[in-house]
């Protein structure tokens, strides 16, 4: 949602003429760049257990944060008032933090303004919780009808709205307002003795438009979807194996093994694996690797980024070679290049910097079924979790949620409690095939990194000609 530029400086009580003098303030101790993020954001959310409500409560956050950049130094202070002595009583604690006599920076090319990515028809705040109990009950309901299994539902709706100003040394404004909402699934399974459980969820950057029956319906197939198999999964045989992954949610391990150490700060500090890679093929012709933030209404998209910077899309793999990093201001400026719309930020109170948006690969010329039939043996995945990576190494381990083995060609036995275990670079060198079927999965993903931040990704169906599979030994 866009509002005319009144409605925010109203919102924030503040004037141009107040924005330039503090950002004046920001830069009198010799800073060459300083930036002002304007928050107020309103919070509510809403659980059901089994039911009944079992909790809920919404809240309002609001502040600014200003930042002032002295070449490799950042100085950042915020405060929970924008009223003027208070801001600039933050721009002077900013400026201390960073002192030192620097050149301005110089002014950036920016990609061209964007248009609307968060069509709302119903904003979250003129929407009562009232209302959303029976929606939330109806899909309990729902849920319990498909599986006489069921023991435990816990339905979750959460939501944000965001009015954000921005303001910076360049005289450049950004604003906008940014709806979240996310709904989430949690479901416990009892057959004997035997426990298992099941989480789907749904996010997107949209009013309460989103709750409909065709969700309900969607959420609640897609919950008891699979559950015999989770009963009957086995632990496999381990070792080094050919790997599908599915289309889709698997696309996590391109987000955490690859995405993280395409981000630029890593890279400028040579802490990535691909820090000295610029150029280089890093995997076979044809593979496109796309950190996008232009999908209208996804969950990672951004209209702008936290540095005021508009959103884009940006290749950092085309066809094979590594052509691009993430950048925010601070990484471009160090490169030579443009920003790429990738500073972000969790709130007001941090600093933003480098990172994802909705990561993916896009669409190859391949056949998905066909990619199984070409296996001998391996493990097609359908779901990671719990991953853990070295960004300077490459090397990555991730749990396997569900999954199947493939033996000549057919997917013989559900998997689990089973590792995938590589390295970054060197799959992606060894991906063989890539599917038509590219899936950008529409859960409630959020990045941690030091701060969190929500994103989204896909793949499509990718077959890694090998990757350790930690299971049974030999």
């Amino acid at each position: 949602m866009m509002h005319p530029k009144t409605y925010y400086l109203d919102l924030f009580r503040v004037t141009q003429p107040q924005l330039e003098a503090v950002v004046a303030e920001g830069l009198r101790s010799g800073g060459g760049f300083c930036d002002l993020f304007f928050e107020n954001t309103d919070c509510a959310d809403l659980l059901l257990r089994d039911g009944e409500v079992s909790s809920g409560g919404s809240h309002v956050d609001y502040g600014v944060g200003i930042r002032v950049l002295c070449g490799e130094k950042t100085g950042y202070a915020y405060s929970e008032s924008t009223a003027f002595p208070a801001m600039m009583g933050a721009a002077r604690a900013a400026a201390a933090i960073a002192q030192k006599s620097v050149p301005p920076m110089a002014p950036q090319t920016l990609a061209p303004a964007p248009v609307d990515r968060y069509p709302v028809q119903r904003d979250w705040r003129q929407t009562k919780a009232s209302t959303l109990v029976p929606f939330l009950q109806k899909l309990e309901q729902a849920v319990r009808a498909k599986d006489n299994r069921i023991i435990k539902v816990i339905a979750m709706l959460s939501s944000t709205v965001s009015d954000i100003l921005m303001f910076n040394s360049f005289g450049e404004m950004a604003f906008e307002t940014r709806p979240m909402a996310s709904l989430s699934l949690s479901v416990i399974f009892q057959q004997g003795a035997t426990v298992e459980n099941k989480s789907v969820s749904r996010s997107w950057r949209t009013g309460a438009e989103m709750l409909t029956d065709e969700l309900i319906a969607t959420l609640s197939d897609e919950v008891v979807k699979g559950i015999d198999e989770r009963f009957a999964a086995r632990r496999p045989k381990g070792g080094q194996m050919s790997v599908v992954m599915a289309a889709g949610a698997s696309g996590i391990l391109l987000h955490e093994a690859m995405g993280h150490a395409f981000e630029a700060d890593f890279n400028r500090k040579g802490q990535s694996i691909f820090s000295d890679r610029m150029g280089s093929r890093i995997c076979a012709k044809g593979i496109q690797i796309v950190d996008d933030g232009t999908l209208p209404g996804n969950r990672g998209a951004v209209g702008w980024d936290d540095e005021g910077v508009p959103g884009q899309k940006t290749y950092m793999v085309e066809d094979g070679i590594l052509t691009s990093y993430l950048h925010d201001r601070i990484s471009a400026a160090w490169y030579g290049v443009a920003p790429t719309g990738n500073g972000r930020r969790e709130s007001f109170r941090y600093a933003p910097i480098p990172r994802m948006r909705a990561t993916y690969m896009e669409a190859g010329g391949e056949d998905p079924r066909a990619i199984v039939e070409r296996v001998k043996e391996g493990i097609f995945v359908d779901q990671f979790s719990n991953g853990q990576v070295k960004i300077g190494e490459g090397d990555f381990t991730f749990f396997v949620k569900s999954g199947w083995l493939i033996e000549n060609g057919r997917l013989t036995m559900p998997v689990k409690d089973i590792n995938i275990i590589g390295n970054g670079p060197q799959a992606l060198a060894d991906i063989v095939a890539v599917g038509s079927d590219l899936k950008i999965d529409e859960g409630a993903w959020t990045c941690g990194k030091e701060q969190s931040c929500p994103v989204s990704c896909g793949i499509p169906t990718v077959l890694v000609s090998r990757l350790t599979v930690g299971g049974v030994e030999g």
